[in-house]
């Protein structure tokens, strides 16, 4: 899977073509899709713009992207964020959780304080957790939460930026948990992305395990020749020119897959 990220939190000072509007996400994946992507990981908006994770909102934003998907004949795969910034009340935010309709999966982040609940909550709820793993040091924290065997997939995440500012060589840093993950037995799906200056080495790496991956403004508005893209489906067709490249030039690891 290619997936998109349009937005995150982002707005327009970081992006004069950042999509905010439910109509200019819309408008940005119909593009997306027709360059590539498959799935897509959503920071919903309310009327304002703002971040929320209000059902009324997610469930209306979750079926209006599914309608394009079908319309551009895609079996999108529609992805959220639990973030707690965004409703930072962990009973509220459950509560919310367990509303949701037409979601797929969605990330929690192991970094949050809570993460346990909110993990529990969306496998009642029959949402998939789509584990945010930020850090080698936070794979102690998931394997102690005993979810990793319930999770349908594992987001390597990973950045020179906050809150743990990694640093070195991004894919000897993806190994690292690689390594951790298959020390656990885990066989989950993996989807490796990075930020900023890590984004594309690691969408690289990504393609080279067979992992799915992604790419969007969330991450990064730059291509991979430094210059920064017009929209997100520019981004979305530099990422299906490497995974091409990839191709052309190397094998997967053994036991792996190429994305789809």
């Amino acid at each position: 899977m290619l997936q998109v990220t349009p937005n995150g939190p982002w707005g327009k000072d970081v992006h004069a073509n950042m999509p905010v509007t439910l109509d200019e996400v819309l408008a940005d994946l119909r593009e997306c899709f027709r360059a590539g992507a498959t799935g897509v990981h959503l920071h919903v908006r309310d009327e304002n713009g703002a971040e929320t994770l209000r059902p009324e909102v997610v469930n209306e934003s979750c079926r209006r992207v599914r309608e394009l998907a079908a319309e551009e004949g895609i079996a999108v795969e529609v992805g959220l964020t639990t973030g707690a910034w965004i409703v930072p009340g962990l009973g509220e935010r459950i509560a919310m959780i367990r509303e949701w309709e037409g979601v797929d999966c969605a990330t929690v982040n192991l970094s949050e304080n809570g993460f346990e609940g909110v993990m529990r909550a969306m496998l009642e709820a029959g949402i998939g957790i789509d584990v945010g793993l930020w850090a080698p040091v936070e794979m102690d924290l998931l394997i102690a939460s005993g979810f990793l065997p319930d999770a349908q997939r594992v987001s390597i995440e990973l950045g020179p930026g906050e809150p743990y500012f990694l640093t070195g060589d991004p894919a000897a840093v993806a190994r690292r948990v690689n390594d951790a993950l298959d020390a656990a037995g885990s066989a989950c799906p993996r989807l490796t992305h990075g930020m900023n200056d890590w984004t594309w080495p690691l969408v690289a790496d990504a393609f080279r395990r067979g992992h799915d991956t992604r790419v969007g403004f969330e991450d990064s508005i730059y291509l991979p020749d430094g210059s920064p893209a017009q929209s997100n489906a520019e981004l979305v067709r530099a990422a299906v020119a490497l995974k091409e490249q990839a191709v052309t030039e190397q094998r997967p690891v053994r036991g792996a897959r190429w994305p789809a």
